[in-house]
């Protein structure tokens, strides 16, 4: 039986979710898709986490399966998702900083990163709860440094 998710886990999701918590839903498409995606991000990125933390009894199988979905979100080509002005003084919904649409570069490069923390967790999830733990980090903190650069914080 699963346990509740920790404080850990909780934490996480936050990290990994750009615009759930919102006043309202953007009306924009390109907003929707690309929190759709981060809600993607943070469905999976849960389940391992919460492995990782022990909260979820460890799962080859379920951990395989949540860091190959992490490898095919990082796959898609989520360019459409990131027009001018769909940044958060355009659009309340959006936690998106203009800064993204500056250095689009840096973001692409961070982007890049996630992809390669998501390739090594699919290798590390199915082998055993000490290489999942260990390619965690790499994970979280692939995240982290897009959203502490370019997200603002939750209202």
């Amino acid at each position: 039986m699963m346990k509740k998710f920790s404080i850990f886990t909780a934490s996480l999701l936050s990290v990994a979710v750009i615009g759930t918590a919102i006043a309202h839903e953007s009306e924009n498409p390109a907003v929707k898709a690309r929190t759709s995606i981060m809600q993607l991000y943070a469905f999976n990125l849960g389940a391992l986490g919460g492995m990782a933390k022990g909260d979820v009894e460890y799962d080859a199988e379920a951990a395989t399966r949540a860091a190959n979905n992490l490898v095919v979100l990082t796959q898609i080509d989520q360019s459409a998702m990131w027009p001018a002005g769909s940044d958060n003084a355009s659009d309340p919904s959006s936690r998106a900083l203009p800064a993204i649409w500056e250095n689009f570069a840096d973001v692409g490069a961070k982007g890049q990163a996630m992809a390669d923390a998501a390739v090594a967790m699919q290798t590390a999830a199915g082998q055993d709860v000490e290489a999942l733990k260990a390619a965690m980090g790499d994970l979280g903190g692939a995240c982290s440094a897009c959203h502490k650069a370019y997200r603002a914080p939750k209202e």
